[in-house]
């Protein structure tokens, strides 16, 4: 394992009897990076990383986290790590200072450090007039602060975000957005789960597709869409009428297209003319867009909603 890398994972599998979570999941998440992990629900986001922070146990495979064997140094791997997980998990029966405390006593840390590192975390987080608040006087947004503080007390080597956004006003989740930034320019590693594209977009280096336990595609938000998509996007509706003409005429014209109910998307590669297809299509409703991180997502992923 090289000294630059924070995660590596061979051919990881796990298996909850005959149903196959995660099938031969193979990365390599890089020191200082911020790394997403994007994928429809139930595609194993959270299953890989559950294995990473050792909360579950690996079925089969190799899976190192900062240069431990998750099989053997469970114990060191979550001394050196913090996790923010989908559930706050914070005790109710305590203040929100006292829930920092407890933590910090999890971690085993000195005693004469606990006090300064808390009070700078309420300050960086601005958690300092919610200090003798009880959990449930607490709103969403301060309660998702109060757990990535709790996550950074013992100064982590990789940080696990999962779903860090989920259920927040639009203010807290760009307040969350500009500490992931922060965090970045102190080269600190994050790895991270989100439902939100623009999110992964906006905060990820590179990012992982993942769906029904195997990846996808990896590379950086930017490469994604140009090797997967392109240069531009051809969106157009059409009657089920047509609809097949227009197939038939996209692939005589060697276009690249999906089709959602009577939309279709067609991606317009570099050696590719828009004005040709502009020309083809006869419909009312049509537009010519960028591409996006979310039109990879759904091209490698899909449109069918899952059950989970």
């Amino acid at each position: 394992m090289s000294l630059t890398t924070a995660i590596e994972a061979k051919n990881v599998v796990k298996k909850y009897n005959d149903f196959v979570a995660l099938d031969g999941v193979s990365l390599d998440i890089k020191k200082g990076e911020c790394f997403g992990l994007l994928g429809p629900n139930g595609a194993g986001k959270s299953t890989l990383m559950k294995l990473m922070y050792c909360q579950s146990l690996l079925t089969e495979g190799e899976l190192y986290i900062l240069g431990l064997n998750v099989k053997k140094n469970f114990r060191e791997i979550k001394s050196k790590i913090g996790v923010v997980p989908q559930d706050n998990m914070l005790d109710e029966d305590f203040t929100l200072l006292e829930n920092l405390k407890l933590f910090a006593r999890y971690q085993q840390m000195e005693l004469s450090s606990v006090d300064e590192k808390i009070f700078h975390l309420l300050r960086l987080f601005k958690l300092e007039e919610f200090a003798n608040h009880q959990i449930s006087q607490l709103s969403g947004g301060t309660q998702r602060r109060l757990c990535i503080a709790r996550a950074l007390i013992h100064s982590p080597d990789l940080l696990f975000l999962d779903e860090p956004t989920t259920g927040l006003d639009p203010q807290s989740r760009l307040w969350l957005w500009n500490f992931v930034k922060q965090m970045k320019e102190m080269a600190g590693t994050i790895l991270m789960t989100t439902h939100y594209i623009e999110e992964a977009e906006e905060l990820c280096d590179r990012v992982a597709v993942i769906d029904h336990g195997k990846i996808l595609s990896i590379d950086s938000p930017s490469s994604l869409i140009k090797t997967h998509i392109g240069e531009e996007v051809v969106e157009f509706h059409s009657n089920s009428v047509d609809l097949n003409y227009y197939i038939n005429r996209l692939k005589e014209n060697k276009f690249e297209y999906q089709v959602y109910h009577n939309m279709v998307l067609v991606f317009i590669k570099p050696e590719q003319n828009s004005r040709l297809l502009l020309e083809i299509i006869k419909s009312e409703k049509v537009t010519l867009r960028k591409p996006t991180l979310n039109d990879v997502f759904l091209k490698l992923a899909g449109y069918n909603l899952r059950d989970v």
